[in-house]
């Protein structure tokens, strides 16, 4: 009876267990198969969905089988099936599309075809300072003889005119700009021994509105003694003690006080021999002064600024220049005329309201080794933006500022200041001996450097700023025939 028991206990143990594997097994087996179903229907979705698309694709026509007519004809919106290339980077670089500068944009002045991109270049200073891309208006020039600078430089200033600019050149020693201003419209004023035109420096000159008498007096009297002062430094070929300062300063008060319309020689006349010098010692003090100012009205100059202006400063003139072709050859001779003619026109300006004007300088280098002067240039410079001027430097080479004063003279720092603040500068075709100091000048790379010993008759690089272009100046015929004047002498541009 205990075995029975036992055995009945045993089973009725054992009997639980079996069922329960028995359902777990039904149950895994049941999971087994709707996990299998539902991958079996998300297959079929899935195949049901691509069916579908590729019917879709089919259904679609791209292109027509004999390509697509018009101006759309040969795209495609596959991929191109091309084989891999490889070349040199040397090969490649002239193959590459992105290798042109993006231009300055179609607002200026039309100037030639930029030979990098093949569009057009145009320019215009006061175009790029407005947007910024600038930030002063004042252009360098350089070039060798017969490189073609001086017709780009007419160029530019003549077609500035129909914009509404007007253009000044105070100083014209070779008379290339005559013939121009009076083909515009404008004035050229010839001076020189022997002709009826006088220009008096001292004259009060174009008033510019908005001064009050008391603004206008103090204007015109600090006009005329910078004048005066600068003629006597160029002369004396050195600045002034306090003592000339002085002599010059009561000359000068008492000629305008005495005389309605002074003029040079009496300004000399009271420096020589004061009205108010009991002791003598003023006529001291001026004495070489004074012989220096008599030179320009009783030695190389006489005749040209001694007396009253025989013409008037017209400012709404398109263009007026001042010829100085007729005058001796010299260098301190040339840079006083330019100095009393440069003052004659100053007060048109620097008149604010006098609208955008270009002021020429050409032989440039004759204005920069007098000290007065290049003062005079540099605070022109540094005002361009306020008075609405564009200044253009024209020189053969940039080596020509070495000849400024001495190395670390302030001579020489005031001619490196108004070459940083032109930041248009233009250099046309240079010897190879002076590659390396132009480079360095104007921060040019290797690549540019080899370029300018082997630009043609009116190319030029152009460095605005931190941009580089190569631009091929181009001329009308009936420019080429105003511009061009050593055509006809040698054949070629200046």
């Amino acid at each position: 009876m205990t075995e029975d028991r036992a055995r009945l206990h045993t089973a009725v143990l054992v009997a639980p267990s079996k069922e329960r594997r028995k359902l777990r097994k039904q149950r895994r087996k049941a999971e087994a198969r709707l996990h299998a179903e539902q991958r079996r229907t998300a297959l079929a979705a899935a195949k049901a969905k691509a069916e579908e698309e590729r019917a879709e694709r089919r259904s679609t026509i791209y292109l027509p089988k004999a390509g697509e007519p018009g101006a759309a004809r040969l795209r495609t919106p596959s991929r191109f099936n091309l084989t891999r290339h490889q070349d040199t980077s040397a090969t490649l670089a002239g193959a590459y599309p992105f290798v042109a500068e993006g231009g300055l944009g179609a607002d200026g002045v039309f100037v030639g075809q930029d030979l990098y991109s093949g569009g057009s270049f145009v320019y215009d200073p006061w175009v790029l300072y407005a947007r910024g891309i600038i930030t002063a208006p004042n252009v360098v020039l350089a070039g060798i003889v017969g490189s073609g600078k001086s017709s780009l430089a007419k160029s530019l200033y003549t077609r500035s005119l129909p914009f509404g600019r007007r253009v000044y050149v105070p100083g014209d020693p070779k008379g290339e700009h005559t013939a121009v201003a009076n083909a515009v419209g404008g004035r050229a004023i010839v001076l020189g021994h022997g002709l009826n035109t006088r220009l008096n420096p001292l004259d009060e000159g174009h008033r510019p509105s908005g001064l009050s008498d008391e603004q206008w007096a103090s204007t015109v009297a600090a006009r005329r003694r910078d004048l005066i002062g600068a003629l006597a430094e160029t002369v004396l070929a050195r600045g002034l003690s306090p003592l000339e300062h002085t002599a010059i300063d009561i000359a000068l008060t008492q000629t305008v006080r005495e005389n309605q319309v002074p003029i040079l020689p009496m300004v000399v006349d009271r420096i020589l021999t004061p009205s108010t010098d009991a002791d003598g010692r003023l006529a001291e003090d001026g004495r070489l002064v004074g012989h220096a100012l008599r030179r320009l009205v009783a030695g190389d100059l006489a005749g040209l600024f001694d007396g009253p202006s025989t013409v008037a400063f017209d400012p709404s003139l398109p263009m007026i220049s001042l010829d100085l072709s007729r005058v001796t050859e010299n260098s301190t001779l040339i840079s006083v005329l330019m100095t009393c003619s440069s003052a004659w026109m100053e007060s048109a300006l620097l008149d604010p309201n006098g609208g955008q004007r270009w002021v020429i300088y050409d032989e440039a280098w004759r204005l920069m080794s007098h000290p007065a002067l290049l003062r005079r240039m540099d605070a022109h410079w540094r005002l361009a933006r306020h008075y609405g001027i564009a200044n253009m430097l024209i020189f053969h080479k940039l080596t020509d500022l070495d000849n400024v004063g001495d190395q670390g003279s302030a001579m020489r720092s005031l001619a490196n200041s108004l070459l940083a603040n032109a930041e248009t500068r233009i250099v046309y075709r240079q010897e190879s001996d002076q590659l390396g100091p132009t480079a360095t000048a104007l921060g040019l790379t290797g690549t540019e450097q080899q370029l300018l010993p082997n630009l043609g008759v009116g190319q030029g690089l152009w460095r605005i700023k931190a941009r580089s272009f190569v631009c091929q100046h181009q001329l009308h015929p009936d420019e080429l025939a105003l511009f061009d004047t050593s055509s006809r002498a040698a054949g070629g541009h200046r």
